[in-house]
């Protein structure tokens, strides 16, 4: 059996090979489907607040766990922080399934073009990519199937860490030292307005995005903070010159613990 002509075809993007090949495979292409039937009847789970922010040296990212449907508690244990490729990180919130579809093939998007090219997508490649695949599903967001994501990575050119922001057009917008998104944002760019500081490490920055997640949940019945009693913690995430890795759960229990006693002796000394 030959191939179709599209695996010969030059370029180095999975998701104009995939259109080519494989359209209905795509969200985009659910548009129509989506346009006819209704999600009024069965809404589907929201992924609410995540957060990002540079410290001296990377980049931290973390998301709260909940998922929503409505006023009721869809999931406590979803994550919202995935790695995009070995030096880089994207978070979403939104329409929790379209969201986790999107970061799949955001990886695939990124893997392709490395194996294509041999040489990974800069940082500002890479963030162009994902506006692209943001753009690809605007009719299913003007339906109120909307995903938003936050993206960032250690720019090596640069040598630096890098945070971009989107809206539901695939507009991609730089931001200099921190960002959040979700149904608790407003909350917790207020909390990082207050806490964050230039220079700091990445224990301080681990420590300030909890803290916000912590802040927007005070506020916002959609965003969740550090469960104690369930040893439920936010996924939260570092990026810098050695890669991504993921902030162990003991690690963040014990930053839990820190912030809690710290509120506490604040209260009490407090007027």
């Amino acid at each position: 059996m030959s191939l179709a002509a599209p695996y010969f075809a030059d370029g180095s993007s999975f998701l104009d090979f995939a259109k080519a090949v494989a359209p209905d495979v795509l969200a985009a292409a659910f548009t129509r489907e989506a346009q006819q039937g209704s999600h009024d009847i069965c809404p589907p789970p929201t992924a609410t607040t995540v957060v990002a922010l540079t410290y001296a040296g990377g980049l931290v990212m973390a998301g709260d766990r909940r998922a929503t449907i409505g006023t009721q508690i869809a999931s406590r244990e979803i994550e919202k922080v995935y790695p995009a490729d070995s030096h880089s990180a994207i978070a979403v919130a939104g329409t929790a399934g379209l969201a986790i579809e999107l970061v799949r093939l955001f990886q695939v998007e990124l893997e392709h073009y490395e194996k294509i090219e041999g040489n990974p997508l800069s940082l500002d490649g890479k963030a162009n990519r994902l506006g692209t695949l943001v753009r690809g599903s605007l009719g299913l967001a003007m339906q109120g199937l909307a995903v938003v994501p936050v993206f960032g990575g250690w720019d090596r050119s640069a040598g630096a860490p890098r945070i971009f922001s989107y809206d539901v057009t695939g507009g991609r917008y730089e931001e200099r030292e921190f960002y959040a998104v979700g149904s608790g944002a407003v909350f917790a760019r207020g909390s990082l307005k207050k806490l964050w500081h230039t220079g700091m490490d990445a224990p301080a920055a681990v420590a300030t995005a909890i803290a916000a997640l912590i802040d927007a949940a005070d506020d916002d019945a959609a965003t969740a903070g550090p469960d104690v009693g369930r040893a439920i913690w936010p996924v939260v995430a570092e990026v810098d010159r050695d890669g991504y890795r993921r902030v162990p759960d003991p690690v963040l229990a014990e930053t839990v613990a820190q912030i809690f006693a710290e509120r506490r002796t604040h209260m009490v000394e407090s007027p």
